[in-house]
């Protein structure tokens, strides 16, 4: 008797308490709110730019449409990669993964407007 006992108090730290779905979902979409601000800046930083070139009858080089598309595709693809890789954790590391994320994107916005802008325009 005394081993049944051994063998399920040993097995019962081995199983986590997983995160309940309703609060892994309330994570992802507050998150996600901010990462379709950055999609949102990132269209209005294309239709702006495009504006503003043709303004100054000139228009956009191949580098510079790439890099105005990265920051429209980056926040969905960082998204993505912190819901994958916080699927399993817990909810302070899910919170943690998606935050990295949008200071990955706010860094890599600032980076291409404050450093690259003048090579969008050929």
């Amino acid at each position: 008797m005394s081993d049944a006992k051994l063998t399920t108090s040993a097995a019962a730290p081995a199983s986590r308490r997983r995160t309940p779905r309703w609060l892994r979902f309330g994570i992802a979409i507050v998150f996600g709110l901010f990462y379709a601000y950055d999609i949102w800046e990132g269209i209005g930083n294309l239709v702006g730019l495009n504006q503003t070139a043709q303004g100054l009858d000139t228009q956009f080089s191949g580098f510079g449409l790439f890099v105005l598309l990265t920051g429209i595709l980056l926040p969905i693809l960082v998204y993505l990669l912190a819901a994958w890789l916080g699927r399993a954790r817990g909810a302070g590391a899910q919170a943690a993964l998606f935050l990295a994320g949008l200071c990955l994107n706010a860094a890599i916005a600032a980076d291409i407007f404050m450093f690259g802008l003048g090579s969008l325009i050929a």
